[in-house]
């Protein structure tokens, strides 16, 4: 087949930024999945994205679709042919169906006999018919929370659609899409270059748009551009440094077609407020990036990205001078104003905010915070007056006027306003590191007093939200408790804190008199220990492994976590699966006889053959290697040494009847292998685990 490469552009006006990537990419994923399934045959794909424009640009698309077989069965040949060997009216019906002759119809000979079938091969389709329904396709399903209409248009978009380039080889598609006829005419920057452009070819199009349009089509290539502009500018600065985010570079980059940075100062009083609410006026409100020196501390410079190559850029950069200042100035005035009350006098301010209407008012919540932190303090061996003192204090940030302005400072502010009140300063940075760990990977809170703080906030919300029966239920969760309950499995784990969740959570409970749960700790507790589940997939470990330890619920998160460790490592052993499969098969034979009602002694004298007394030789020698180790949680050396059953454990079932016909006999051979299996069941129920 013939091939030729093919362009589409979607020209529109300026698109949501921190949108772009994520439609770019499904635009792309969405059309390729229709080729795909059209069957049709491509080679690279490349994806476009700027300001005003999606397009995607694909190499060697074949011209038509493959042609294809086609089979259509009809009636059995007995009941095709009357005896005369004539058609009956089953095949001329058939035939007629299909707008043929009976002899143009084959036969087909099959294990349950013959059958009239038609065979043909049905012409695959233009790929130009076909790709401006693929195009629509792929738009129509575009991740767009709230789609727009304009002018008399009924078609709707995330934003108004201006043109369309359609393009395969030299030809324009002629066709519609989403009611804009198509052609081969972009449009340049728009204000460098005003006026509509010709691609000829696909593979013409970022070259003409770069050269003559002042647009870099492709997104990567302006983030690129944008990072190292931005780094080069702030190295002129001596020691400077820009600090680029991620996130912050990808809005920028989705925000210009034809990227120039620019070095930008402000006044260096400014540098008396914290840097953070600097940083956030710059970041959020102008899209600026800010300038370290070699320690990390900050400069009175900040880069912006401008839209166009101004021939006076110093006009660009005073205008971007004369925007930050009154932002500065406010965020300077939040923090002297606050400054002049106390975090403690805040705390009456409180009461009026509602938390959640059945569990009070962020007041309330922080005094039940109190008391819960102060015992996971004293249970963790950190200072439970300072985990108390800075429960109360949490909250308070929120309703001071920087936070008010800048959200995302909360718990920031907190921990300089405590400073500047003379808290201590374990005090001081729990106001800020309760918070964490806020997102997967995040980091965690160093301080056990803040650990403490962080884990009673979390617990109070789990425990009082179950218990008014509001837990999160599908796509619902408001009060955030999935994240709520891996921060706290988190902080547990990654802080090796002593903490069981069962009590942890009656702790908690406690603070509570008007929860309408019958049981609120159980639900809480088995929810913790599922998201458990996740966490562990992510880590590349199996759910057989999640579930073999969750089968014996322990509720103290460091033990689980250094129990799926040694699971973890024993499933990797030679003899792990021929145990799980000899786990299951004892697991299976003790439940039909008593399951937990069996007795785990051992009487010697009723030992007979070789085999059961080499397994409970084995079982009692070993028990007293394990035992110790269990007791301190060293799961994995005890499970490494239970490996050396499986010998004796494969032998005891080739050699002897369990079941045998004397009663003795038989319940202590239920017996030595009821204690088998009790042994495995002190780590977790390997029988869970896939079996050879």
């Amino acid at each position: 087949m013939a091939q030729q490469d093919f362009l589409v552009e979607i020209g529109t006006e300026e698109l949501p930024p921190k949108a772009l990537k994520k439609l770019s990419d499904a635009f792309t994923a969405g059309f390729c999945k229709g080729l795909d399934d059209a069957g049709i045959e491509y080679g690279k794909v490349e994806s476009f994205a700027a300001p005003r424009r999606l397009a995607i640009r694909v190499h060697g698309l074949t011209d038509a679709q493959p042609d294809k077989a086609v089979e259509r069965r009809g009636p059995a040949v007995n009941a095709a042919f009357d005896d005369a060997g004539n058609p009956t009216r089953a095949l001329t019906g058939f035939a007629t169906s299909l707008g043929v002759t009976p002899d143009q119809l084959d036969t087909l000979e099959t294990d349950k006999g013959a059958w009239v079938v038609y065979r043909t091969v049905e012409k695959g389709q233009a790929t130009v018919e076909l790709l401006p329904q693929l195009i629509e396709q792929s738009l129509a399903a575009l991740p767009i929370p709230k789609r727009m209409r304009w002018g008399a248009h009924k078609v709707d978009f995330v934003r108004p659609v201006h043109w369309i380039v359609l393009l395969y080889g030299n030809k324009i598609i002629d066709t519609r899409i989403m009611g804009i006829p198509t052609g081969n005419q972009t449009r340049g920057h728009r204000f460098h270059c005003p006026k509509s452009l010709i691609i000829a070819t696909p593979d013409a199009y970022e070259v003409v748009l770069r050269e003559d349009g002042h647009v870099l089509a492709d997104f990567e290539e302006r983030r690129t551009r944008i990072r190292d502009g931005v780094t080069e500018i702030a190295r002129t600065q001596g020691q400077g440094e820009a600090v680029i985010d991620d996130d912050l570079l990808d809005e920028v980059t989705a925000l210009n077609e034809w990227p120039v940075p620019l070095l930008g100062k402000f006044e260096s009083r400014f540098l008396d407020v914290p840097s953070e609410a600097l940083i956030s006026s710059m970041k959020e409100h102008q899209k600026y990036f800010h300038v370290v020196d070699k320690n990390g501390v900050m400069l009175p410079l900040f880069i912006t990205v401008a839209n166009i190559e101004s021939k006076d850029p110093s006009q660009v950069i005073s205008g971007n001078e004369k925007v930050i200042r009154p932002r500065l100035s406010d965020a300077a005035f939040f923090y002297d104003t606050d400054r002049k009350h106390t975090l403690e006098s805040r705390i009456e301010k409180l009461k009026p905010i509602v938390f959640q209407d059945k569990l009070g008012s962020i007041y309330d919540k922080s005094v039940r915070v109190a008391a819960l932190a102060r015992r996971i303090a004293d249970a963790i061996g950190s200072d439970a007056n300072h985990a108390e003192r800075a429960a109360m204090l949490a909250k308070t940030d929120l309703v001071t006027e920087m936070v008010l302005e800048f959200t995302d400072l909360q718990g920031v502010m907190g921990e300089y306003y405590a400073r500047n009140d003379g808290e201590p300063e374990e005090v001081a940075k729990a106001l800020n590191e309760q918070y964490l760990p806020r997102f997967a990977g995040d980091n965690l809170p160093t301080g056990l007093t803040s650990c403490a703080v962080a884990l009673a906030d979390r617990l109070d919300s789990l425990v009082g939200l179950f218990g008014i029966n509001q837990p999160p239920s599908g796509t619902r969760d408001p009060f955030a408790l999935r994240r709520a309950a891996l921060g706290v499995l988190r902080i547990i784990v990654g802080r090796e804190l002593p903490l069981d969740l069962q009590t942890c959570c009656e702790w908690a409970s406690e603070g509570f008199t008007n929860l309408s749960a019958d049981d609120t700790v159980t639900p809480v507790v088995d929810y913790l220990l599922e998201r458990f589940r996740a966490h562990y997939e992510e880590q590349g470990i199996s759910a057989e492994v999640y579930l073999a330890v969750q089968a014996r619920r322990p509720t103290r998160p460091l033990d689980f976590e250094q129990r799926i460790r040694a699971v973890e490592a024993f499933r990797q052993m030679p003899a792990a699966q021929a145990l799980a499969a000899a786990n299951k098969r004892v697991s299976n034979i003790l439940v039909k006889q008593g399951g937990d009602t069996l007795s785990e002694n051992i009487d010697n004298s009723l030992l007979q053959d070789d085999a059961e007394k080499a397994l409970a030789a084995a079982v009692t020698g070993l028990e007293a290697q394990v035992m110790p180790l269990f007791d301190k949680g060293d799961y994995a050396p005890a499970l490494a040494a239970l490996a050396d059953l499986r010998e004796p454990v494969d032998r005891f079932f080739e050699d002897v009847m369990v079941m045998a016909e004397d009663e003795q006999v038989r319940d202590n051979r239920l017996a030595l292998l009821n204690r088998l299996r009790n042994l495995f069941l002190q780590v977790a129920d390997i029988s869970l685990l896939p079996a050879g």
